[in-house]
């Protein structure tokens, strides 16, 4: 009951700091536009250009909608997968591994072709194709026949790859094509990090009441399933397309070498990118390793032999939206005196933020492992992992915020996903030599290349950002 009590109480602690910092965030945004509502009637003017709110208004909802409605579908699955697999389906725990590392290298293989198909074919239709791959996988994974089952995890790989660069990309050219300043889309990408941590939280409890009404750990991705329909509704009925550089034509090369080439070249030229990539394979790598990682290191450290699961992972997600709470109040503060309409010093200084925030949340993220390798107290561990969650509410719009500014429309999607191969690597690796039994020397790893990360952000990225707002 000790231990019960503690994690109650922390959740209760943390979801009364986010209660809060919604509030004050809400006052804050509120006065933020009526601000903004007065000194930018006579710009927009002058430019002959809609109203910036009701603009910003309009992509807000349409992406968040989509974005929780996917995310929740997403989320539904997570918690009970392994479980499936392993308590009803009752295969071996290599069988198991299998499985996962199968779904990790069908991601790593198809993301460089998921972001060119993108750019070329239209981010809407590939974020339609999501819908329908995610879907296939939910159905794939019912029935307890291995072949099948990894025809469903492969199906998965795809449905990450066009998750986490689709869907962004379709974002960032949307709000380019409404010119709509950086700080209106940082806001976006904070919300949506906030939102996220909602729906993680929220379908939790709800996958959770399934399993418990159906005794069936397969229910989950049938309601999983049931939202990807809705979300291929929505997106058909309310997003409008857009492309790449050259993309929406008839294109013979069906696997895009040539576009996949040109993508690689500016990858190699360009150190900014090259800083980019490594961060996004350091930071994700070392958070899909943290989901194998937190129980047992927590086990590890406690004298109890049955933790409150569902208390500590509520805990993380409130911890991030705290992270993407922090992300939002810095941005509204440094940016507060950015032009509303998108001009080059306003996009360099918002990039020198975000290069700054960047190598900090690498820093402290680095921290926070190397406490909770370095101490083998439970609470200690415990909040080294919430710092650690908080650090991945910030990370996400701060990254996509870099993504955004130093990769070029024209081939934005490909060289997001072209990002994500190193990634699956290093996690493919990581999964095959046994995270579990050497977990003090995973995250001291993980520790360390966030560590580099943080340095290497700072060199590179933020003294580029620096020179770019010192010149004329």
């Amino acid at each position: 009951m000790a231990e019960y009590s503690f994690y109650e109480f922390q959740l209760i602690l943390l979801t009364g700091l986010c209660v809060c910092s919604l509030l004050v965030d809400h006052h804050v945004s509120k006065s933020r536009r009526k601000g903004q509502q007065r000194d930018t009637a006579e710009s927009r003017l002058e430019n002959g250009k809609q109203g910036g709110s009701s603009a910003l208004a309009s992509l807000t909802r349409q992406y968040l909608v989509v974005y929780a409605i996917v995310m929740g579908a997403d989320w539904l699955q997570g918690p009970y997968v392994y479980s499936l697999y392993r308590e009803q389906y009752m295969f071996p725990e290599r069988t198991v591994a299998v499985l996962f590392v199968t779904g990790f290298v069908s991601a790593g293989l198809t993301a460089p072709l998921i972001g060119v198909w993108a750019d070329q074919h239209g981010r809407k239709k590939l974020c339609l194709a999501f819908c329908i791959t995610y879907t296939l996988a939910c159905l794939c994974i019912l029935t307890p026949s291995l072949p099948i089952l990894l025809v469903g995890r492969v199906l998965g790989g795809i449905s990450t790859s066009i998750l986490f660069s689709a869907f962004e990309s379709w974002l960032i050219s949307s709000s380019t094509s409404m010119a709509l300043p950086q700080s209106d889309l940082s806001t976006i990408m904070g919300r949506a990090t906030l939102v996220n941590g909602f729906v993680a939280a929220g379908a939790g409890v709800f996958s959770n009441q399934l399993v418990s009404y159906s005794y069936s750990f397969a229910s989950p991705f049938i309601a999983s399933g049931i939202l990807l329909v809705i979300a291929w509704v929505v997106i058909r009925g309310t997003w409008l397309e857009n492309y790449g550089g050259g993309g929406g034509g008839a294109d013979a090369d069906t696997f895009q070498l040539k576009r996949l080439g040109q993508a690689w070249e500016i990858v190699l030229k360009d150190p900014l990118l090259l800083v980019l990539g490594l961060t996004q394979t350091c930071f994700e790598g070392s958070m899909y390793l943290f989901v194998f990682l937190w129980v047992p290191a927590l086990q590890e450290a406690s004298k109890s032999s049955a933790l409150p699961l569902g208390y500590i992972f509520s805990s993380f997600m409130v911890s991030m939206m705290l992270g993407s709470l922090m992300y939002t109040a810095i941005c509204s503060y440094f940016l507060s005196q950015s032009s509303p309409l998108t001009s080059k010093p306003s996009s360099t200084s918002s990039l020198t933020l975000h290069a700054k925030l960047s190598s900090c949340v690498c820093a402290v993220s680095a921290l926070a492992l190397a406490t909770s390798v370095s101490s083998g107290n439970e609470k200690v561990r415990f909040w080294a992992f919430c710092a650690f969650e908080a650090c991945v509410g910030m990370y996400y719009p701060v990254q996509g915020m870099l993504r955004g500014t130093l990769i070029s429309n024209e081939h934005r999607a490909t060289l997001s996903s072209l990002f994500r191969v190193p990634l699956n690597v290093f996690v493919v690796v990581s999964l095959l030599t046994g995270v579990s039994s050497a977990r003090h020397a995973v995250m001291a790893a993980s520790a360390l290349m966030l560590a580099f990360s943080s340095i290497m952000t700072g060199t590179i990225i933020v003294s580029r950002a620096d020179q770019l707002n010192d010149s004329p």
